[in-house]
Parts: structure tokens; C-alpha cells; sequence
């Protein structure tokens, strides 16, 4: 990348692997003062200082914390409001798949309060330092599963049924819903709002609990994948570029916009997980 990102802080979730580390060094290597956000501190602290020496950068620092639980949600905003002055950038990188069903500290179901709630409650701790820093910027990495998402109001956490591609389809719809709702709730701050598609990267994910045809699937789709570098262009494009400066409330692939389920444009669906979003996180929300 060519654009400098000199003076600019930056947020990266899910930092210390796959597409959320590339992101980070691309942004770091730009000169960006970038925390990113790691479940193990053991590895956490190990990437901190790669990113460091890869990227020549010394601003690249670390916050230890499973996003799966509210508490440590709470805990890295807390951090990031009391050790940075402004927040440019919130890229919300974090996310996961498992084939069976799990729950969190919270009892929540994992997958929708990793890849949904914990990007819902983020930003909007963040939100009035990411506006207080304006024109500023929330990048959130959904993916093309979204596509064949649907949002069951009726069974959110995959209690009655639950199968790991459904709930992991819902949660990257849920992505793009809420990117949208938070692009028309931004309107005049100037803090812009977009979503994307990183394509199918070669990374760890989803081997935590991989299905069966997962684990069949994977060497012979691995050849094909993006390395995580290429996984990460549009993010850094969509955190880093002057040509999005100002664009807001869309969906992304390959650095360009593009369209996203239809389900994700009803402003009443919308509405009605947000609702449900705060409610489940506890928040009130404008």
C-alpha cells in the first residue's frame, strides 16, 4: 500500500492471525499506531513483536481477550478509551466457525456473539471516540456466506437447531445488517460504516471444530485460497484509502462495492436486531 496511515491510530480484532495480522502489518508498515486484539497472551505478545520488527513500526501493541465474553469486550474498550487519545479506524476482524454448538461466559451461543454481538458492542463503546476523532472509519469483516444467511428471530442462539454453516451464514448477515443501520445512525458524524468479502483465504479458521466436510474439503480447496495478505486487501482499502474517504453503508469484495442479500437492505430487519443486539449486550443505543 502507498497511502500513509502516519499519525493515524487503528484498532485490528482477531489481530494476531490470518487476515486480522495482515491487516495490521499493512496498516502498521504505513505507519499507524496499531493495537490489535488477541484470545492467547502467550501468542498476543509473540505477534506484538513481529509486527513490530516486520513492519519497522514501534506504535504496535497488544490487548489479550476472548471477544466471546462481554466482560473483556468492556475490558478492551476501557483499555483503548484510557491509553488513546483519538481512534481512526475500528477494523472488526474477529470471527469464527464451529460445527457444534458452544456457549459463552454469557451463555450466548458462540458463533453469533463472536462474529455478531462482540463487533455490535465494540463499536458502540467506541463510538464516541471514533466520533470525537472524525472523519473516522469502522471496517467489518463479514464474507460472502452472508449470502445464504437468514436471520431466524426465533431461534438467534441455535437452541432448537443448530447446524455450524447455518449459524455461521446468519452471523455474517447479521455483519452487513449492522453495518448498514450503523451507517444510517452515523449520518453527519463523520464517521463512515462498510462491510466487505475478504475471499477464501488460507488461514486456521473454522479448525477449531471442523465439520467432517470441512476436514475432507480443506486440502483440496488449500491450493486455491488467498494467502491472508491478499485476504486483507480490501480491508486495508476500505481503513486506509483517500478513495472511500466518506463512503458509508456498503458492502465490499475484491476493493470494490457490491451487492449483498436482499435481506440485508429491510431497514426494519434491520432495526429489529439492533434492538435485540442491545438488548442481549445490555446497552442503550441511539
Amino acid at each position: 500500500m502507498t497511502t500513509s496511515m502516519t499519525g493515524r491510530t487503528v484498532l485490528v480484532t482477531g489481530g494476531t492471525d490470518g487476515i486480522g495480522r495482515a491487516t495490521a502489518l499493512a496498516l502498521a508498515s504505513a505507519g499507524a499506531a496499531v493495537t490489535v486484539v488477541g484470545r492467547d497472551p502467550a501468542r498476543t505478545g509473540s505477534v506484538v513483536e513481529e509486527l513490530r520488527r516486520e513492519s519497522g513500526n514501534p506504535q504496535v501493541e497488544g490487548i489479550a481477550a476472548d471477544l466471546s465474553s462481554q466482560a473483556e469486550v468492556r475490558r478492551v474498550a476501557g483499555a483503548i478509551v484510557a491509553s488513546r487519545p483519538r481512534l481512526d479506524v475500528l477494523v472488526n476482524n474477529v470471527g469464527g466457525f464451529w460445527a457444534t454448538r458452544h456457549t459463552t461466559a454469557d451463555g450466548l451461543e458462540r458463533t453469533f456473539a463472536l462474529n455478531h454481538l462482540a463487533p455490535f458492542l465494540l463499536t458502540h463503546l467506541l463510538r464516541p471516540l471514533l466520533e470525537a476523532s472524525a472523519p473516522a472509519r469502522v471496517v467489518t469483516v463479514s464474507s460472502g456466506a452472508q449470502a445464504m444467511g437468514r436471520i431466524d428471530f426465533d431461534d438467534l442462539q441455535g437452541e432448537r437447531r443448530y447446524r455450524g454453516q447455518r449459524a455461521y451464514n446468519q452471523s455474517k448477515l447479521a455483519n452487513v445488517l449492522f453495518t448498514y443501520e450503523l451507517a444510517r445512525r452515523l449520518e453527519g458524524t463523520g464517521v463512515t460504516a462498510n462491510a466487505l468479502h475478504p475471499g477464501v483465504v488460507r488461514t486456521r479458521f473454522g479448525q477449531e471444530d471442523a465439520s467432517a466436510l470441512f476436514r475432507v474439503m480443506l486440502p483440496v480447496m488449500r491450493p486455491l485460497m488467498l494467502t491472508p495478505e491478499r485476504g486483507a486487501e480490501t480491508s486495508v482499502h476500505l481503513a486506509s484509502s483517500p478513495d472511500v474517504a466518506g463512503v458509508t453503508g456498503l458492502y465490499f469484495a475484491k476493493k470494490k462495492p457490491k451487492r449483498s442479500n436482499p435481506v440485508s437492505y429491510d431497514a426494519q430487519v434491520a432495526g429489529r436486531l439492533w434492538d435485540v443486539s442491545a438488548q442481549l449486550t445490555g446497552v442503550s443505543t441511539g
